[in-house]
Formats: C-alpha cells, sequence, structure tokens
C-alpha cells in the first residue's frame, strides 16, 4: 500500500509538472500568435497601401499613354 501511494505521488508530482510546462508553453505560443497577428495586420495595411499607390501609377501612365499622340501633336503645332 505505501508503495502505492509513494508511486502515486510521484505520478502526481510529474504530471503537475508536465501540466505547468504545458502551460508556459502554451502562453509563449499564445504571446507568439498575437505578435505574428499583429505583424500580419501591419503587413496587410503596408500591402494595401503600396497597392493602392501603384493602381495610382497604372492610372496615370493608362492617361499618358492615351493622350501621347495628342499631345506629340500639340508640341509639334506648337513650334511650327
Amino acid at each position: 500500500y505505501e508503495k502505492t501511494m509513494a508511486d502515486s505521488a510521484e505520478k502526481r508530482a510529474q504530471d503537475s509538472k508536465a501540466l505547468n510546462d504545458k502551460e508556459a508553453a502554451k502562453a509563449d505560443m499564445k504571446s507568439t500568435l498575437e505578435e505574428s497577428m499583429d505583424d500580419k495586420a501591419s503587413t496587410t495595411k503596408e500591402h494595401m497601401a503600396v497597392m493602392k499607390y501603384i493602381s495610382e501609377l497604372h492610372a496615370e501612365c493608362d492617361w499618358l499613354l492615351q493622350y501621347f499622340d495628342v499631345r506629340k501633336q500639340a508640341r509639334a503645332d506648337e513650334i511650327d
């Protein structure tokens, strides 16, 4: 009986230590997850800003290409 109780006490101590280790690991993983989510949010915002800028540049270039011949002709007319 005493040996069984001692074994049980040792098993409880091991289980308690394992539980504490797992809880610490879980807390570390949660903090890492929160940091990663914050990084993702800021990266996503930055990406959206870059995509908006690219879109604006693309629209400006389209306008320049569309009216290039008209502007070229206007410059030629000014020279003449």
